[in-house]
């Protein structure tokens, strides 16, 4: 019998973003005929250089904004269908929440934007807060919080409409090794649960212990996608890690930073 593939969360086929500058309207090839798919129930990371194109890979997929050329699926969806989004959670890499809100307020403000009914919010805030270890901190303000408990309570956030797939930009920026911990906790619980995760990280070690498929972009390119085993199995390296990064140097090589 055939094996069967798990049908995929997210598809991008042939995706091309092309950004126009100034009034000469210089051309930024941003993504570059992009052609991937992320299985449902993965952790699905995403790595390469600065200015690969992740940032741009990951607004086209939340619909900020639009690929010059390609399509792409969202929850089986066209990602123009913004409704979508309400299925997902979305961690960005850097927070400006209002100061003077505290926890519980932020997250009660993002639970009426998303529907969530009040009931169920009622609920949900607590639980959010004691899984990202911020429980005793609910009701302090936002200002008195540091950049990695900020980034826990951005976790809570992205959570609270307990979401089917969750994209994660640099999450463990400013984490301390235990909010570390904390997050891969969460991550390997989403994952058990049958959803999906997309991680999109600098951190190798991050990469290496979750994630069990990869995508490379390089100069806006895809350089490869496949399972992480896949990726460090020509590597010499005797532990995954320094594998992954051996794998990843030749790739990284000569890119723009």
């Amino acid at each position: 019998m055939p094996i069967l593939k798990p049908p995929a969360v997210v598809e991008f086929q042939s995706v091309s973003k092309v950004y126009r500058l100034g009034f000469l309207g210089r051309r930024i090839h941003a993504l570059r005929d992009v052609t991937l798919a992320v299985p449902r129930g993965s952790v699905f990371g995403v790595v390469g250089p600065n200015r690969a194109g992740k940032t741009t890979l990951v607004k086209a997929l939340l619909s900020i904004c639009r690929p010059t050329s390609g399509t792409i699926l969202r929850l089986g969806w066209l990602a123009q269908n913004r409704s979508t989004l309400d299925r997902v959670g979305y961690l960005h890499e850097s927070q400006a929440f209002p100061g003077y809100l505290t926890a519980a307020a932020l997250l009660q403000y993002y639970g009426a934007l998303s529907f969530i009914p009040a009931g169920e919010l009622a609920r949900r805030i607590p639980q959010r807060l004691e899984q990202v270890g911020l429980a005793d901190r609910a009701r302090e303000p936002i200002a008195t919080f540091s950049k990695g408990m900020v980034q826990r309570l951005a976790l809570a956030q992205a959570l609270l409409n307990d979401p089917e797939l969750l994209v994660l930009d640099e999450p463990t920026e400013g984490m301390d090794l235990v909010a570390r911990k904390l997050l891969h906790d969460v991550v390997r619980h989403h994952k058990a649960e049958g959803k999906t995760t997309i991680l999109v990280s600098h951190s190798l070690s991050d990469v290496e212990q979750l994630c069990d498929r990869v995508a490379v972009l390089r100069g806006g390119r895809l350089a490869f996608s496949g399972a992480l085993g896949e990726l460090i199995a020509g590597a010499t390296a005797d532990d995954s890690a320094t594998a992954l990064q051996d794998a990843l140097e030749p790739m990284y090589a000569g890119a723009s930073t």
